[in-house]
């Protein structure tokens, strides 16, 4: 009879946590159900978030799918691996549980790899641009679970992001139809197109020098470059501008392109040490960088000098695009054959810029009394650090004053020099730099182009065999079927395949052909050009790419150039010379459907220029 008595008890309290149980699920918020979908993701900027308390969801339609069920905002935050703000709003925001708390329980987060879905992530950043007037990264942008954005901002510190999850989900809470109108009539002004198409061809001649004009407007006169705030290479216009010159001399133009190239490689954009660019500098005369260091940046770069370089007898130009190519290929090499996207901005103790930066002690211990005061002239890392955490060498006193000032011969200080800077190189290896090595289709393309146009520029065998090896390796991984891929994990694709990987990819192939036909490249070659027109073409215009989840992300007639060169514009020029007789209508129609913005803004449609003034 006790045993029955126990059993009974027994069942009875069984029965009870049950009910609690179910009850506890009833009640439970739908975010509970939500988990955070990034942890051993093959990005490692995704990765990275993996054990963030907020519930990020990779991006896709189950993203958009959970949102419409929920009927909640989606927060897209859109960044990269070597973003600096990005990862101090990580460590600020997304790793603080009140905050999680407030995304997790009132809005559907994704976490978006920029590089992995370029377009999205360009349409976000055009977005922001045109309604609030300026944009960066991290990119944070609120949906409505239709897709249409709502508002959005860069970096936030923690109680500012706090206060606009509280107000924005009052917002739709109370006055929720309202905003879902707002948002769409935003959304539709924003993208309001007027007819294209239409303007006449100007002369050769006057586009020419409109672009010319309105380089040199925007042009910096005392410290090179465009504008007076943020210094960006903007290598699409130097590029676009080096093409358009011809052989006559123009001695505005020469000057503005050669002050701009001399700051850029005696300033605080380039590491002087190892090589390599960083992606911008925070002040307008090239001091302090911003320091990730990009693919597309060195490839991009490169190219700069070396053109320049020819263009204007410049030794010193040509010796930096060797520095730069010798850089990407000593520091960046991938596991699978190709080239890796980035280095971060910050080292393994979470330091901006540390791995480049230099106490005055430091240089003391490390060389010596006499050697460090040759480095410190040299370098310019003299006076009060400018940095809290030191020095970034740049350019100071030549090889000549220090000669003299040492009574030694200037063979001898450079040889020294070279020296001193091996041990600075080997005292740098020993602080962690951590690297993204995502091996992009469109960013290896870049280089594949430049490390061929080298080869052939410089009479330097090793730049072309490194091409061949790199354009291998992608052809390997990437090329599938007849189909592209932007990258790879394992097995699968990774990230979303645009226009920019097929074009920048087929003109690096073109230029390596220029080197030594191989039929084999021809071939692929003109595959990557067809299925770009065929994929990304149509009446309306170019599409970034062909997988649009949310409204918004239509065809434009002419897409400008942004940090690496218009897609669409490279498409076309590397037409005009492939000679593909099939291809001739659409080209012609692409090039009257671009002349409208590209004859009005020439120097935001750089890579464009030439197009139009090799069809006339």
């Amino acid at each position: 009879m006790q045993s029955q008595m126990t059993l009974i008890a027994d069942l009875r309290s069984a029965l009870v946590l049950l009910r609690v149980f179910l009850l506890s699920l009833l009640l439970a918020p739908a975010w509970a159900d939500m988990q955070n979908q990034l942890k051993g993701h093959p990005s490692p900027y995704l990765a990275m978030h993996g054990d963030d308390p907020v519930a990020w969801q990779d991006w896709g339609e189950a993203a958009l799918e959970l949102a419409r069920e929920q009927d909640k905002l989606l927060f897209i935050s859109s960044g990269y691996f070597s973003c600096h703000w990005c990862h101090v709003m990580q460590r600020e925001s997304y790793r603080n549980p009140q905050v999680a708390a407030l995304l997790n329980e009132h809005f559907i987060p994704v976490k978006l790899d920029r590089e992995l879905h370029p377009a999205l992530d360009a349409y976000l950043i055009d977005y922001l641009e045109r309604t609030q007037g300026t944009a960066g990264w991290p990119l944070n942008i609120f949906l409505t679970p239709e897709g249409y954005p709502l508002i959005g901002a860069t970096y936030l510190p923690v109680d500012q992001f706090s206060t606009l999850l509280q107000r924005l989900n009052k917002t739709w809470n109370d006055k929720r139809g309202k905003t879902r109108n707002l948002a769409r009539r935003a959304l539709l002004q924003v993208i309001a197109k007027k007819v294209h198409g239409q303007a006449k061809a100007l002369p050769p001649g006057e586009l020419r020098l409109r672009f010319v004009s309105q380089a040199l407007s925007f042009g910096d006169v005392m410290e090179g470059g465009f504008g007076d705030q943020n210094k960006f290479p903007m290598a699409p216009q130097l590029l676009g501008l080096l093409a358009i010159r011809g052989d006559l001399p123009y001695p505005p133009l020469d000057s503005l392109l050669q002050l701009t190239l001399d700051q850029m490689m005696q300033q605080g954009l380039r590491d002087h040490l190892a090589g390599g660019f960083f992606r911008y500098t925070v002040d307008p005369s090239w001091q302090v960088p911003h320091f990730e260091k990009m693919l597309y940046t060195q490839a991009q770069l490169a190219r700069v000098f070396l053109l320049a370089g020819v263009r204007y007898g410049r030794e010193d130009y040509l010796e930096i695009a060797r520095e730069t190519l010798d850089f990407m290929l000593r520091e960046m090499p991938g596991e699978q054959g190709a080239l890796i996207a980035s280095f971060s901005a910050i080292d393994g103790k979470g330091e901006e810029g540390g791995p480049y930066l230099w106490h005055p002690q430091d240089l003391d211990t490390l060389l010596g009394a006499e050697d460090a005061a040759l480095v410190r002239r040299y370098w310019a890392m003299v006076g009060p650090p400018p940095l809290e955490s030191g020095y970034l060498p740049r350019r100071g006193a030549s090889i000549e004053e220090l000669a003299a000032a040492s009574q030694q011969s200037p063979e001898y200080v450079w040889s020294d020099l070279q020296e001193l800077r091996q041990k600075l190189l080997e005292a740098r290896r020993q602080r962690a730099l951590p690297a993204d090595h995502k091996e992009l289709a469109a960013w290896n393309g870049l280089a594949v182009g430049t490390l061929a146009m080298a080869a052939k520029l410089l009479n330097q065998p090793a730049y072309g065999a490194a091409a061949h090896k790199i354009a291998k390796a992608l052809h390997s991984r990437l090329w599938q079927d007849g189909e592209l891929w932007r990258a790879r994990a394992g097995d699968a694709p990774v990230g979303v395949t645009g226009l920019g990987d097929y074009a920048y990819l087929a003109e690096g192939l073109h230029l390596l052909l220029q080197l030594q036909h191989d039929d084999a490249i021809a071939v692929w070659r003109d595959q990557l050009i067809g299925t770009a027109w065929d994929k990304f073409f149509s009446e309306q215009g170019w599409q970034a790419t062909q997988q649009y989840l949310i409204p918004g992300m239509g065809a434009k007639m002419a897409d400008g150039d942004g940090a690496l060169r218009s897609p669409s514009a490279v498409l076309m020029a590397l037409t005009q010379v492939a000679g593909n007789a099939g291809l001739k209508k659409r080209l012609e129609t692409a090039i009257s459907m671009s002349r409208d913005n590209v004859q009005a803004e020439p120097f935001w449609h750089a890579s464009y220029v030439p197009v139009l003034i090799s069809a006339e």
